[in-house]
């Protein structure tokens, strides 16, 4: 949820005593103070889950990545550049970037989600450290050579009023530049970029209250933002597990030897290593630093798994499948149910507030599209192929078999207009043929709306032109 830290008091004229009023997302923590010993027990408690259902927070997928040098062992082929290795240790995530340094590691770990991700949207990659934060950006910026020097930066505690700009800059929605931020634990809290789409995990994350605040970083609503993805090499996906994920924080005033094994600890952190708060000017100590032989770099493999959050819990791309295929029955009976009540704005969007309703909301569907290799295609593609097998068709085809149909009945200024219309469709998707848009779509079209009357006709005219165009995009064997 979103982070407020706000003590309210209260007087009234009649003498008594003040009433106190706390609002927070993270009333116990280890490195802070805990709310609960001042304020007492909680009178209510909003769960990220209510807030997603609510439509205050924006839902989330997790991507989970593994690779083949998520562990290493010393190999006589590889050269040891600084610091002395141990041939005998297997060393494991909790090593990596503090201990030892493998620099092809962290180029493929960097090309996969680059990969992946898109390159225009808002980005948060949480590092080991600031070294590691550094070595991060540089590689990204290196893999991508941007036309801007400051398309990916670094935003840690000792980067000082440079990093502070490049934060502000980031946060602003209206800025495209930076798109990446580097950072080890500065950013885990109260930064407030609402365009955030992707959290990428480099680092663990054992504590379970840092990993909620990390998440806090995209769920931030913002126009057009769906939903936004967890890229997670570390295994941090586990905290999904822990029974505190999302409930009311562990006290930890409670007698340690009382309290359940978190589940935490799968993730192999050392004990003392943890701290919210990076140190300013923080000597590193001497990491060992390896060269993997020739040729190994390209050896390196990876395989990868999508979770979906829903209901407060997230759940493989094949059950969340299953469970969307067994329930579509209650929301249309057939393919040719699912055109009528799908090309018109009203029912499609009734249809959509049903499915959320009922656990399937717009953001999770979305993401379907490239499990079902239909990135270009619309929400409609997915419910069709789900449902009945139907193959998808892209944005551009649709438009191209069905726009000699919709300009039939078109005079040149109405299909005009509707060109533009289809033009943002195909670039944006579905949501650009909601009622909701035609006032925007106008205004983009002719500047103002009575500008738009004055070629178009009233506004009852250019509705009823706006809504039944969509009935031929979508009328099945219109090739």
């Amino acid at each position: 949820c979103l982070t407020i830290c706000l003590i309210i008091t209260f007087y009234t004229t009649i003498p008594r005593e003040p009433v106190q009023l706390g609002l927070t997302a993270t009333p116990k923590n280890k490195d802070n103070v805990n709310t609960y010993q001042y304020f007492g027990e909680p009178v209510y408690i909003y769960s990220l889950k209510e807030g997603i259902n609510n439509g205050f927070l924006t839902p989330f997928r997790v991507r989970q990545i593994a690779t083949s040098l998520d562990e290493y062992q010393y190999s006589p082929d590889d050269d040891v550049l600084e610091g002395e290795i141990d041939p005998h240790k297997t060393y494991t995530e909790s090593d990596f970037n503090t201990n030892i340094e493998i620099r092809e590691r962290e180029l493929k770990r960097v090309q996969i989600f680059l990969s992946e991700i898109n390159l225009n949207e808002k980005t948060l990659v949480f590092c080991a450290n600031q070294d590691h934060a550094a070595l991060i950006r540089d590689l990204i910026n290196q893999e991508l050579k941007p036309t801007n020097p400051f398309y990916c930066v670094r935003v840690t505690a000792n980067d000082g009023e440079r990093g502070e700009t490049d934060l502000r800059n980031f946060q602003d929605n209206d800025k495209q530049i930076p798109t990446i931020l580097t950072t080890s634990r500065k950013l885990s809290t109260g930064v407030d970029a609402r365009n955030v789409r992707n959290i990428v995990l480099l680092r663990p994350v054992k504590d379970l209250i840092e990993f909620k605040q990390i998440i806090g970083r995209g769920t931030r609503l913002f126009e057009g933002k769906t939903y936004f993805t967890i890229y997670d090499f570390v295994e941090a996906y586990c905290h999904f597990e822990d029974q505190e994920w999302d409930g009311e924080p562990l006290d930890q005033t409670t007698n340690p030897t009382t309290q359940k094994t978190p589940l935490t600890q799968k993730i192999k952190e050392p004990p003392g290593t943890y701290q919210l708060s990076e140190p300013v000017n923080s000597q590193p100590k001497t990491k060992i630093k390896i060269r993997l032989a020739d040729g190994k770099e390209f050896e390196i493999q990876h395989q990868s798994n999508t979770l979906f959050y829903t209901d407060g819990k997230p759940i493989s791309a094949q059950e969340f499948l299953t469970t969307l295929y067994g329930s579509l029955p209650n929301f249309f009976q057939n393919e040719t149910e699912l055109r009528e009540i799908w090309s018109r704005p009203m029912t499609r969007k009734n249809l959509l507030e049903r499915l959320e309703q009922a656990g399937f909301d717009r953001g999770n569907l979305t993401q379907l599209k490239t499990l079902i290799h239909a990135d270009h295609s619309d929400l409609f593609d997915v419910l069709e192929f789900i449902a009945f097998a139907t193959k998808p068709l892209s944005r551009q085809q649709r438009v191209n078999q069905a726009e000699s149909k919709i300009f039939a009945l078109l005079n040149q200024q109405q299909r005009e207009f509707i060109e533009f219309v289809l033009t943002k469709y195909i670039e944006t998707g579905d949501e650009e043929l909601n009622e909701e848009k035609l006032g925007s779509l106008l205004e983009l079209k002719y500047h103002t709306v009575t500008d738009a009357q004055a070629i178009l006709g009233d506004i009852a005219t250019i509705r009823q032109t706006f809504i039944e165009f969509q009935q031929y995009l979508y009328r099945q064997n219109i090739a």
